[in-house]
């Protein structure tokens, strides 16, 4: 007899074929004796719908890198959907986005460096009204901007000044400013003086500087055609007359006082100036006459003792005088002597000496 149907070749999704078989129970030597096919097959329907399992659609194009710049990710997607699993099918195998890194330079702002050392001022001293400054610089190179991509430059100035206010001030030369008019005429008579004046304030000398070159001051002659008074003035004294008595007597050695007279002139007097004051013309005094006279003398008291001589060795000596000197007698009022008299002192006392002599003491050896 035939043994069960197969199961259906299928077991979803429409017509499959199963199968049967028989076998031949007689004997060997009888087997000629069955009759038809040994196995037959027929259709089979499945009624349920077949799972279709999913697979991956193409990649799509990577998108958009993750960063604006630097190292990032770009992803690309894609789609279990063809075919989309159904009726049960599995699920697409493996990921369904992949990656790959991205990159691109950051752009690198600028950043100023350190200020430099103060330059050398303008100038070295501070002149009026003129500002003496100095200067720093700084680059913008730490780090400095890149270009491409661009980034951004150092935000203020690259140079910084200032003034140089610890210098001195300049010293400043005097200039003279303009003549002054001429000062009118001072005299009403003869000729005078005018006068013009500058001042050394153009500018004036300050901080050391040199003082204004030449004279400040100018002089004319001026004349107002009037002649002035002449006041007369002396003349100096003659010198005295020669000594005699009146009548012409000889007075000479003679206790007897005689005069003499000098005279003076009234000079220079003109354009009716006023005469010399005081009315002696001519001047007389008491005079004696004592030329080759015998007259007596005094002995002063000793004078100081001479220097050492010589000024060295064992044999040096010191001395000392008296002098015999004159006394002109007296007079009564003013009188004057004339000549040279013969002076006496006398004979000298007993012991009495007009020199005295003593050796040195301590006087240095001779080298």
């Amino acid at each position: 007899p035939w043994i069960a149907w197969t199961p259906c070749s299928v077991t979803c999704g429409g017509v499959g074929v199963r199968s049967r078989k028989r076998v031949c129970s007689s004997p060997p030597e009888c087997r000629m004796a069955c009759s038809g096919p040994s196995e037959e097959t027929e259709r089979c329907a499945a009624h349920s719908t077949c799972p279709e399992d999913g697979n991956w659609g193409a990649w799509a194009p990577f998108g958009q890198c993750s960063v604006s710049c630097g190292v990032g990710l770009q992803l690309s997607l894609r789609m279990c959907d063809s075919p989309t699993p159904k009726y049960g099918g599995k699920l697409c195998d493996g990921p369904s986005t992949r990656s790959t890194i991205c990159q691109s330079p950051c752009p690198v702002d600028g950043f100023w460096s350190g200020w430099s050392s103060w330059g050398e001022c303008s100038e070295s001293c501070i002149s009026q009204g003129r500002a003496v400054r100095r200067t720093r610089q700084r680059s913008c190179s730490n780090p400095a901007p890149s270009s491409n991509p661009p980034g951004q430059d150092c935000q203020g100035h690259s140079h910084q000044t200032e003034n140089c206010d610890h210098l001195p001030f300049c010293p400043v030369d005097g200039g003279w400013g303009s003549w002054s008019p001429f000062s009118s005429c001072p005299v009403t008579c003869g000729v005078g003086l005018q006068v013009s004046v500058r001042r050394c304030d153009s500018p004036a000398t300050q901080h050391g500087g040199r003082p204004c070159p030449g004279e400040g001051r100018q002089t004319r002659i001026c004349s107002t055609k009037v002649h002035c008074p002449v006041d007369g003035v002396w003349s100096e004294w003659s010198e005295w007359k020669q000594c005699k008595f009146p009548g012409g007597r000889n007075i000479r050695c003679k206790k007897t006082a005689g005069s003499h007279l000098r005279s003076r002139h009234c000079l220079h007097r003109a354009h009716n100036g006023t005469i010399c004051i005081g009315d002696n013309l001519t001047e007389m005094q008491v005079c004696y006459d004592i030329e080759g006279c015998d007259l007596k003398g005094r002995r002063d008291p000793w004078t100081s003792w001479s220097l050492c001589e010589p000024p060295c060795g064992k044999n040096s000596i010191r001395s000392r005088k008296k002098i015999c000197n004159l006394y002109p007698p007296r007079a009564t009022g003013k009188a004057s002597f004339y000549g040279t008299p013969k002076v006496d002192c006398g004979p000298l006392a007993d012991g009495e000496q007009l020199e005295q002599s003593q050796p040195c003491m301590n006087v240095p050896a001779c080298t």
